[in-house]
């Protein structure tokens, strides 16, 4: 019996995702969740399709509905659609309590279905790997307001009506799809990237029992001030600015979504990757144009500056010392986001009574995204199981 039965309000489809021999499942996959999410370079997609194949995995995706859901702004929406997709079976100990359950909280504006790229999922979910679901049971939820994935977001009708979330009510909704959803009390570990990361923080002061561990991935724990903060207010900008978006009533994306999809491109690249892969103006014109017009016909201006907003009071680092989970943070050296230089997750990792900070020095690096390629930290994240396990 799940770990959720006759839980009111869940609906649940099952399916299942061949990666085995797949390429043709693998490569949508990709296409899809990856490429048109937000930023992927060419050579990191077909790289991807590369890494070694998963078994046959059947997956459950559902829908839990919380009802009266209340936002830090203070407005009410009275049903907040929660999406999420799993593998694996919860496992309960003599307690009763779920001991195998793992959480994969995706980056901004993306979907859990993100995580199904070959690279992560072909390196990690697989029989004999870190993240076995035949051993585990994998969460994979769709964040709420995120513009690829299932939950309500404002794009399902309130457009510019809809309440102004910020990272503590994605959290939240998470903690609820969890608990009254999912009918898990507990994780093993919860794993998060960019976004999810920074959420893994908070998620981590504010409820410090509810996992053992958590591997946080391109992210640092302070304000998002400087560079970072600059770029975000530029995109919401772009949007919030341009006469065709209307408050949010517009019948065709505004123009500002393209500047605000170009300016992801640029604060998302790997000078050092990018100028092998487009040497020419020719290839760099042709790369910017398809990412453009593949950006545009699945994203949506009012998800975009929604989700980019939200972290607008983002601030992990005075809490930091409450976290009773075991922590690893990697990040890449390569990250306009994150900028290694700073030396700040160094800094701020030393708060944590349980934490521990890798900093990627890769020879072919992917930058931000780095998170994706599970093949290039796999090896640190082994060595904090066998901690986290002991």
């Amino acid at each position: 019996m799940s770990a959720h039965a006759f839980t009111p309000g869940l609906v649940e489809r099952e399916s299942r995702i061949i990666f085995a021999g797949g390429m043709k499942m693998q490569s949508r996959i990709w296409k899809a969740a990856v490429w048109t999410a937000v930023m992927c370079s060419a050579a990191a997609c077909a790289s991807a399709q590369q890494n070694a194949p998963l078994p046959g995995v059947t997956t459950k995706e559902g829908d839990f509905i919380a009802h009266d859901f209340k936002f830090s702004d203070g407005q009410t929406l009275p049903e907040v659609r929660l999406h999420y997709t799993t593998l694996g079976t919860a496992r309960r100990d003599a307690s009763g309590r779920v001991s195998n359950a793992v959480m994969i909280l995706h980056g901004t504006n993306r979907a859990g279905r993100v995580w199904f790229t070959p690279s992560f999922a072909g390196v990690l979910f697989g029989p004999g790997q870190l993240l076995d679901a035949s051993k585990y049971y994998l969460i994979l939820p769709d964040q709420l307001g995120a513009g690829l994935g299932k939950s309500t977001k404002p794009s399902d009708g309130l457009r510019g009506k809809f309440p102004h979330y910020d990272y503590s009510d994605m959290v939240r909704a998470s903690q609820i799809l969890l608990s009254q959803g999912l009918q898990v009390d507990h994780l093993h570990l919860l794993i998060g990237a960019s976004m999810g990361c920074m959420e893994g923080f908070l998620w981590g002061e504010s409820n410090p029992k509810d996992m053992d561990a958590m591997l946080l991935l391109s992210c640092l724990p302070v304000e998002v001030a400087s560079r970072n903060r600059m770029v975000r207010k530029i995109m919401v900008d772009d949007i919030r600015l341009d006469p065709g978006w209307n408050n949010g009533n517009y019948t065709e994306q505004p123009y500002g979504l393209r500047a605000a999809l170009g300016h992801l491109l640029v604060v998302g690249s790997v000078p050092s990757r990018w100028q092998k892969e487009y040497p020419t103006a020719a290839a760099a014109d042709k790369y910017v144009n398809d990412y453009i017009e593949q950006n545009m016909k699945t994203t949506d201006a009012n998800d975009f500056m929604y989700q980019y907003d939200a972290s607008r009071n983002y601030e992990a680092s005075k809490d930091l010392d409450k976290i009773r989970a075991k922590v690893l943070l990697i990040n890449p050296q390569e990250d306009f986001w994150n900028p290694a230089e700073l030396g700040i997750a160094e800094e701020e990792i030393k708060k944590v009574k349980n934490g521990r900070f890798v900093l990627l020095t890769l020879p072919e690096s992917y930058g931000h995204y780095t998170f994706f390629q599970a093949a290039s930290w796999q090896k640190y994240f082994a060595e904090f199981l066998k901690e986290v396990e002991k």
